[in-house]
C-alpha cells in the first residue's frame, strides 16, 4: 500500500451550530464560518487541529468522505521565492530606500504593541537589528532548533518588517516592534512542504496571537509532479493531473484556513496575510511574459504583493514581478540584515512583502492607539486604501500594481 504526506485538518464547531454543509473532498469548508462570523456573544468558539499524517489514498478518500468537518489534503511542496543577491547592503545612507518610499520613515507610527509573524526560513536571533526584540520561534522543518536560519531569506525578510538600525541604516519599516513570531517552514536550502505551512499559521495566529502574518514563499507545481513520477511511479501526464488535485486541494484549504482566522476574529485570533506575488515573470525578455500571482499570495483573502524598483523620476514594475497583485511595494535592491550581523541587498517580491507586513503593524498601532477598533480585516482594507498611484511609471496598468504603491499611516 503506497503512503503520501498529507494535512489532516479537524475542525470542531461550537454545539449549537448545524453541521456545516461541504463543498467536496478537501476542503475543510470555508462556508462552516459564516453562522460563527455572525454569531455575537457566543461563548465557544471554532476548534481547528492541523496535523501532517501518513495515509493511503483510500485513508485519506474516507476522511473526506466522512460526515465530519475533517478533511484530508495532499501535502505539497513549497519553496522559498528566490531572491537575487546583491552583495553587501550600502550603509552611506541613513534610510533604506524602500522604506522612504513607503512613507515610513516619516510616519509618526513605529509598529509598538503589535505582534508580527514571519513563516520563512527562521532567522539568526543574534543579529543586531533583533536586539530587544522578543522573539517566539519553532521550527516546522525537524532541521533547526530554536528556528535557526542557515540561509539568510528569512533573516533579510523579518529585517525588513521590524529591524532596528544596522550600521546607522534605517532596515525596518516597523521597528516599533517588540514581539516577533518566527516559524521555520523552510528549511536551509530553502524547500519545505504545505503541512508544515499550514501548521505554522495556525501556530502564529491563534496559539501566539500574530496580528500580522508575512510569507514570502510559493507552492511547488513542478516539484510536487517530480515527486509523483519519482516516488509513486506515475506517467508524466498522470503526475501532471495528480499534482493539479494536490494544487486544487491546498488552494481550498488555505483558502478555509484564512476564512477560519476571520471567524476566529471576534476571539482576537485573526491577522493579516501578506504574501509575495512570486518572481516568474520574464519581462525582461519579452513584454508578454507575465504570470499571474501564485499560491499563497493568489489565496482568498492574501494581501498579494508585487515588487517595484527605485527611479528617476518613476518607480517601475520589476521585470520578474508576477501580475494582478493587491498591491505593490519596493523590492529591487533592498538592504536588510544578513547573516553574520551586516547588511546585504536583495531583490523579489520576497523583500516586497515583508514591507506590506511592516506597514500593516503602523497602521494596527495608529488605529489601536486612537482608540478605534482594530481588527485584521479593517487593518487590511487600510493598507489597501492607503495606496496610491503617485509616482508609478504611466504606462503601467492595474494589473502590474493592483491598488498601488502601498503607504505607511
Amino acid at each position: 500500500m503506497s503512503l503520501a504526506k498529507y494535512t489532516v485538518f479537524r475542525l470542531r464547531l461550537p454545539r449549537n451550530l448545524p453541521p456545516a454543509p461541504r463543498l467536496g473532498p478537501a476542503a475543510f469548508d470555508a462556508t462552516a464560518f459564516g453562522p460563527v462570523m455572525m454569531t455575537e456573544g457566543m461563548d465557544e468558539k471554532p476548534e481547528l487541529s492541523v496535523e501532517p499524517a501518513e495515509l493511503s489514498d483510500k485513508e485519506a478518500a474516507e476522511i473526506n468522505a466522512s460526515n465530519s468537518n475533517d478533511s484530508a489534503v495532499m501535502s505539497m511542496p513549497i519553496k522559498l521565492i528566490e531572491a537575487q543577491v546583491g552583495g553587501p547592503g550600502v550603509a552611506a545612507v541613513n534610510t533604506a530606500w524602500g522604506v522612504g518610499a513607503v512613507g515610513a520613515d516619516v510616519s509618526t507610527a513605529t509598529g509598538a504593541g503589535v505582534t508580527v509573524a514571519v513563516l520563512d526560513t527562521g532567522i539568526e536571533a543574534s543579529h543586531p537589528a533583533f536586539a530587544g526584540v522578543n522573539l517566539i520561534t519553532r521550527d516546522f522543518t525537524g532541521t533547526a532548533p530554536n528556528a535557526a536560519d542557515g540561509h539568510g531569506h528569512g533573516t533579510h525578510c523579518a529585517g525588513t518588517v521590524f529591524g532596528r538600525d544596522v550600521q546607522n541604516t534605517r532596515i525596518g519599516v516597523a521597528p516599533g516592534v517588540t514581539r516577533a513570531v518566527i516559524g521555520k517552514v523552510l528549511a536551509d536550502n530553502g524547500g519545505g512542504s504545505s503541512d508544515a505551512l499550514f501548521q505554522a499559521m495556525q501556530w502564529a495566529v491563534v496559539n501566539e496571537g500574530a496580528q500580522v502574518l508575512s510569507m514570502s514563499l510559493g507552492f511547488d507545481f513542478p516539484g510536487l509532479v517530480a515527486w509523483l513520477v519519482q516516488n509513486q511511479g506515475l506517467p508524466i501526464d498522470l503526475a501532471t493531473s495528480q499534482g493539479l488535485v494536490g494544487y486544487r486541494q491546498n488552494l481550498r484549504a488555505f483558502d478555509a484556513l484564512v476564512n477560519y482566522f476571520k471567524a476566529m476574529e471576534p476571539f482576537n485570533k485573526n491577522a493579516v496575510v501578506v504574501a509575495a506575488a512570486g518572481n516568474e515573470s520574464r519581462r525582461n525578455q519579452n513584454a508578454n511574459y507575465v504570470i499571474s500571482a501564485s499560491l499563497p499570495a493568489a489565496a482568498e483573502g492574501v494581501v498579494s504583493v508585487a515588487a517595484y524598483a527605485d527611479g528617476t523620476p518613476n518607480y517601475d514594475i520589476a521585470t520578474f514581478s508576477n501580475s494582478d497583485p493587491a498591491i505593490a511595494a519596493p523590492g529591487v535592491a533592498i538592504s536588510s540584515a544578513a547573516l553574520g550581523g551586516g547588511l546585504a541587498t536583495m531583490s523579489g517580491t520576497s523583500m516586497a512583502c515583508p514591507h506590506v507586513a511592516g506597514l500593516a503593524a503602523l497602521w494596527w498601532q495608529r488605529e489601536a492607539g486612537a482608540g478605534r477598533l482594530a481588527t485584521a480585516t479593517r487593518i487590511k482594507e487600510l493598507v489597501l486604501a492607503s495606496a496610491t498611484l503617485g509616482q508609478l511609471k504611466p504606462t503601467l496598468t492595474i494589473r502590474d500594481y493592483g491598488r498601488g504603491r502601498a503607504m505607511a499611516p
